[in-house]
């Protein structure tokens, strides 16, 4: 008798899908997420985001041994894990996501934070002594002082010897500062007046490097100053934005007299949690008299 080989593969090929399917139903995922033939893989719904949670959150792994760890493991991270491979190459989803998050990281550092989020928040803005954008990416040095001009509006409009002085700026992300900055803002403003701070007048610094709260601080004669500064983004997030919190600062201070709060955004420490967490952290330092690593001594 002839052995029809083409038969044969057919039903061999059905009976591995088969397989699949049953171990997709026993472990509760669905199939449809882990076969490599679905289009979801290459091509994504047109109203799916590939640079989304949602999106990512597909394995693109082709018949992974553990579907369940796989999926646990993604979720515990948002490093690029459980991304497959079409022969030596990405796959196209991959591929598109990379790009798609790089050109956001390139727009966070080269945008301008929007002109609204300033508003809404009734901040006035001085600048730093960078002319362009282009120096300040170029001259760290001149991110940290604050112009002329920026040194004769803030003399005209702020309080004067606060107890905390709060300030925002753009940083190396503008997305960071459009992201948060309206949330955490007014809840840290007013958690410090409960507590009977005197808060000194927010404003916006443009072009504004982590340093120029020592000036601010030493001008204004701030006890505690905190900054709010855009993060250089990764290819994770473009959002994360950082709290800079200094006692008595002074120009030329070492750094580690800084106490950081780092890593503010939507999958890190949310903004309403940071608001609250830097009230309590603000109060410590003020009580303390001490930042950064004096602050743990």
């Amino acid at each position: 008798m002839k052995v029809d080989e083409k038969l044969i593969t057919l039903i061999t090929e059905a009976v591995i899908q088969e397989l699949k399917n049953q171990k997709m139903k026993n472990t509760g995922v669905s199939s449809s997420v882990y076969e490599p033939n679905e289009p979801v893989h290459e091509n994504p719904p047109a109203d799916l985001d590939i640079t989304s949670r949602e999106c990512k959150a597909i394995p693109l792994v082709e018949d992974p041994a553990d579907p369940e760890s796989l999926e646990r493991m993604m979720r515990s991270t948002t490093a690029r894990i459980g991304v497959g491979k079409a022969g030596p190459r990405l796959k196209t989803q991959t591929l598109l996501a990379l790009r798609a998050d790089h050109a956001g990281a390139r727009d966070a550092v080269m945008l301008d934070v929007d002109p609204k989020v300033i508003e809404d928040l009734k901040l006035f803005t001085v600048q730093t002594c960078c002319r362009d954008k282009n120096e300040f990416l170029t001259r760290p040095d001149l991110g940290r002082k604050i112009s002329e001009e920026g040194l004769k509006v803030l003399r005209e409009r702020c309080v004067m010897r606060p107890d905390v002085q709060l300030i925002v700026a753009d940083g190396l992300s503008s997305t960071a500062i459009n992201a948060n900055i309206r949330n955490v803002l007014p809840m840290l403003t007013d958690g410090l007046k409960a507590k009977g701070f005197t808060v000194g007048t927010p404003f916006f610094i443009r072009f504004g490097r982590v340093a120029a709260e020592d000036q601010i601080a030493e001008m204004l004669g701030a006890k505690v100053v905190c900054i709010f500064v855009g993060e250089r983004p990764g290819l994770g997030t473009a959002e994360s934005m950082s709290a800079y919190i200094a006692y008595d600062a002074k120009v030329g201070m070492p750094e580690a007299r800084r106490t950081v709060v780092s890593n503010i955004h939507r999958d890190g420490i949310t903004a309403v949690e940071a608001g609250a967490y830097l009230t309590d952290l603000i109060e410590k330092i003020y009580q303390a008299k001490a930042s950064g690593v004096e602050l743990q001594n």
